[in-house]
């Protein structure tokens, strides 16, 4: 067996050394080479069986490239060769040939087929009835299989191999999930599938399978098929040509804006946001109206997308810009709110609305990630307590966190405030285009003019027939003696035919229809309802005549239909839009706007109370535990503000903070507060010793300051619109003086100062000129050694100075009584010091109107009517006005307005008006006294606590 193998070896060796004798004899050299020799060559048959697996071995036995390539030569049949030079034939077993081509064009070829395929077929809605070729398949399948909203709901697997075998050859996932959104009421504005059973949910749970969930068209649906059946639509051959599909439905809604779009094509995308179906029909309509309408004015009826999910849209400018453009950007933010917890202060944020196309469930996950990852701060609990009533999720607060911080944070950092970027690309005659608002409805108006006129053409053919139809059968029964007997003297039907036609001038047709006719439509009734068909048949054909001579008619008719459809389906806005932007935002516009009580404490607390905390007392009583205070701490000063106010702190060494109400801590009426420093930075020794709220900074009014020595200063608001961390400089102090009293004055207006001595002087606050915001001012009252200037007060002349002292005591006396002097004066006595009733500590200008809310140094509060203090002259002693333990003297008295009376109601069991009971805090409105002072507070907000 070796020397067998032996020889084998040698024959191979002979043959290969035999083939390179004959290479070398006649393809010594390639330039000895013609084609006629290569073709001598190539007719060899021993040649033509080489194949790639001889021509391996060949190399081995020492087979050259440069001899391989002199084989590939030009002008072979069916055959090319490789960079080698090898030769492959390239026929066919079944008897073709493959046919070379270059593999980039191939590619390029491919790709651009695949390209159009998707786009035109698949990812991108036409734009006259905003579908994709994928919904449009399942709405025309249901609608042929009568799954219709007055029929049962039919299996969702049922109607997704419906649509696969006869119009859309994919995959079933894809269309059951085409299916699933256009049934989701969080994707879809207007769903168009009433689906029955688990079709996901907004947390990102996926639909069940598709045999066990079921589904119909819904009402909106059919309105997108109605008239399909007149012909108002062009029919395509499905995929295998064996049925006909509609290239477009008539959409007799403009469903691309209504309901919107999304799609990922190749090398583009669409993003087409939904909108509010009663706006877009009224836009569509003042479109039909002025074809030449402008943006400006489609947004007057038209503001902007109007999401399933609600939120609210920041700004105007994303949506003007798609709007003209076909491309923007619309950030949406979630509805949120606040909720107090109980009685301990804390709070909590509730989310009812999050953005369009937000996975609630992946929110909350992002969201406890952040606050995970000390991201966020002072959020201590996370809870979904969404139900069937609406969303809810509930984010609870840390004691101390101020909510709109976190809130801040949680718009930075999460989905509760996310971009949608407008992308307004659709089909126009199969061409994908970016479309303006006014190009989209263009568009919608001309497709439904077509649908509208075929209509009517084929409402009008239909006609046409029935009438011609009709008057044969009228003719018949007018003469039916001789038509009866033409009928029985003729052989069959074609002869009856022929004789009625020259009897009476009667075609095929209506002879036709006149052997068909029963007996019963030979009754003098019946022709006259023949008469009547005919009458209204003959009005029709008329009105459809005219309409389609006259299109502004039919535009009417446009603009009416699409009314009724509006009407029927349209509902509420979901989506509120915001004027302002996300950079131009300010925190307060997330804060609902309500009165505070605002407290300081000797000890540098500070908090705001809502006002309807307190409620309002008789004089003499003992008042209500309004705050819990440390030992030695007392009540320095008490306000009210809206929560939108600016508060400027104006601090005893004449230095100003300015920060808004919603930002100081918010506190139970008991609680004590949170310490200022944490809210302005205060340094050693320093605390406010006066605070003016406001909205605004106006350079005509003017801010007058009180120093403990008695001078004063006039400045204009305007110099204190801005803020620093650090605070600005107010007043220039000089050495041992501290501010005392900071108030707003007008030209007119009188000043009143008073001391802890019972002393007071006013003057017009023309005595003191306005300076600048550094300086040091002028002397207001002149005070003896030891004492002290205790206040001032800004009043027009009316009203009462009311004074208090630290024990109680008190009285009114009229502003009027005191004279008027120039500023720097000692004063006139105000009240009669005792040492039973300590030194002076309050004084304040009262009208009718006005209720007093003193609080003492160990915290108690009590609500007086400013009218149940005594009125008395201006050297008296008063009376007493609240009962003060021996150990407590009173801390501070601020001023309110307190109830207007209300009218009596009419009571319908009786029949007449009820009895009306005053309450001991109301007072007639005729009543009121303008005392030009304008930092007092309305009680129309109070919400009594009846105890």
């Amino acid at each position: 067996m070796a020397d067998d193998n032996n020889r084998n070896d040698d024959d191979l060796g002979n043959e290969t050394d035999d083939l390179n004798q004959n290479d070398d004899l006649d393809l010594n050299d390639a330039d000895d080479v013609d084609e006629e020799d290569l073709d001598e060559y190539e007719s060899d048959d021993e040649d033509d069986d080489f194949d790639s697996d001889e021509e391996d071995e060949d190399e081995d036995y020492g087979f050259e490239a440069d001899d391989n390539a002199k084989l590939a030569g030009a002008g072979l049949d069916h055959t090319i060769s490789d960079e080698a030079g090898t030769r492959l034939d390239l026929t066919d077993i079944h008897g073709g040939a493959l046919k070379p081509t270059d593999l980039s064009s191939e590619m390029k070829a491919s790709f651009l087929e695949y390209s159009m395929s998707v786009i035109v077929a698949r990812a991108l809605p036409d734009v006259r009835d905003g579908l994709k070729p994928v919904h449009r398949r399942i709405l025309y399948a249901m609608n042929e299989a009568h799954i219709v909203p007055t029929r049962p709901h039919k299996k969702s697997a049922w109607t997704v191999g419906e649509v696969m075998g006869k119009y859309h050859p994919h995959g079933d996932a894809a269309i059951y999930d085409s299916m699933v959104r256009m049934a989701q009421d969080f994707s879809m504005r207007l769903p168009l599938v009433d689906g029955h059973g688990n079709f996901g949910s907004i947390d990102g749970d996926p639909p069940a399978a598709m045999r066990y969930t079921e589904s119909r068209l819904t009402h909106a649906a059919m309105a997108m098929l109605q008239d399909l059946d007149k012909e108002t639509v062009d029919l395509q051959p499905n995929y295998d040509e064996s049925l006909q599909e509609p290239a477009v439905l008539p959409s007799r809604f403009p469903n691309l804006l209504v309901n919107g779009s999304a799609g990922i094509a190749v090398g583009m995308a669409t993003n087409v946001p939904p909108h509010n179906l009663k706006e877009v029909t009224d836009a569509v309509c003042m479109m039909i109206d002025n074809p030449d309408v402008t943006i400006d004015e489609l947004m007057t009826v038209l503001p902007g997308p109007d999401f399933p999910t609600g939120g609210v849209i920041m700004g105007t400018s994303g949506i003007k810009e798609a709007y003209e453009t076909g491309r923007g950007t619309i950030t949406i933010r979630s509805k949120v709110h606040v909720e107090n917890i109980g009685k301990g202060g804390r709070q909590r944020l509730v989310v009812t609305e999050i953005p369009y196309a937000v996975n609630k469930g992946t929110l909350q996950e992002r969201i406890a990630q952040q606050v995970n990852e000390k991201h966020i701060e002072g959020i201590s609990d996370l809870r979904d307590e969404s139900n069937s009533k609406g969303m809810r999720i509930v984010i609870d607060l840390k004691s101390g966190a101020v909510p709109q911080v976190v809130l801040n944070n949680l718009y930075k950092r999460t989905q509760l405030q996310s971009n949608f970027g407008v992308i307004d690309i659709a089909l126009v005659d199969g061409v994908p285009r970016t479309l303006s608002l006014r190009e989209m409805l263009r568009y919608y108006i001309d497709h439904q003019v077509d649908v509208v006129t075929r209509r009517t053409k084929f409402d009008l053919d239909k006609a046409l027939k029935r009438v011609h139809i009709l008057e044969g059968l009228l003719i018949a029964v007018d003469n039916i003696d001789e038509i009866v007997h033409i009928i029985r003297s003729s052989r069959d039907d074609a002869e009856a035919k022929a004789r009625m036609n020259d009897r009476f001038g009667i075609d095929d047709i209506q002879g036709e229809a006149i052997l068909q006719m029963r007996l019963r439509r030979l009754t003098g009734l019946a022709r006259d309802e023949l008469v009547a068909q005919i009458k209204d048949l003959h009005d029709r054909i008329d009105y459809y005549r005219d309409l389609l001579e006259h299109p502004n008619k039919l535009l009417g008719v446009i603009k009416d239909e699409l009314r009724q459809i509006s009407d029927r389906f349209s509902n509420k806005r979901r989506t509120s839009i915001s004027e302002h932007s996300v950079e131009n935002l300010d925190v307060e516009d997330l804060i609902a706007e309500e009165d505070m009580v605002v407290t300081f404490t000797h000890a540098g607390y500070v908090k705001r109370v809502p006002l309807a905390t307190y409620r309002a007392q008789k004089r003499g009583g003992k008042g209500i535990q309004g705050l819990s205070l440390k030992d030695n701490d007392f009540v320095e000063d008490l306000f009210v503000a809206s929560t939108h106010d600016y508060v400027m702190f104006f601090t005893n060494k004449g230095r100003v903070y300015r920060v808004k109400v919603h930002e100081l801590p918010l506190g139970s009426r008991h609680a004590r507060g949170s310490a200022l420093v944490n809210v302005v930075p205060l340094s050693e020794r320093e605390h406010p010793t006066a605070v003016v709220f406001t909205r605004e900074f106006p350079a005509d009014e003017y801010l007058l300051f009180a120093t403990r020595n008695g001078m004063v200063k006039k400045t204009a608001m305007s110099d204190y619109d801005k803020s620093r961390r650090d605070g600005i400089i107010a007043i220039n102090l000089k050495p041992g003086d501290e501010l005392v009293n900071v108030h707003r004055v007008k030209p007119g207006q009188k000043v009143i100062m008073c001391s802890d001595e019972g002393k007071a002087i006013l003057f017009d606050e023309s005595e003191v000129r306005p300076t600048g915001r550094d300086t040091s001012g002028v002397r207001g009252i002149t005070l003896k050694d030891g004492v002290r200037m205790l206040g001032m007060e800004i009043t027009n002349g009316q009203g009462d100075l009311l004074v208090m002292t630290e024990k109680g005591y008190g009285k009114r006396t009229p502003v009027a009584e005191y004279p008027e002097h120039k500023r720097g004066g000692m004063g006139v006595a105000t009240i009669v010091m005792t040492e039973k009733k300590g030194n002076l500590v309050a004084c304040r200008v009262v009208g009718p109107q006005h209720e007093l809310m003193v609080v003492t140094e160990e915290g108690v509060v009590i609500r007086v009517k400013a009218t149940d203090i005594s009125r008395l002259g201006r050297a008296t002693q008063g009376v007493k006005i609240m009962n003060i333990a021996d150990s407590d003297r009173v801390g501070a008295v601020a001023r309110m307005v307190a109830h207007k009376k209300k009218a009596a109601k009419a009571d319908p069991a009786q029949g007449s008006l009820a009895i009306p009971v005053t309450n001991s805090n109301d007072f007639d409105e005729e009543d009121s006294i303008d005392i030009g002072s304008d930092d007092d507070f309305d009680e129309s907000a109070l919400d009594e606590d009846e105890e």
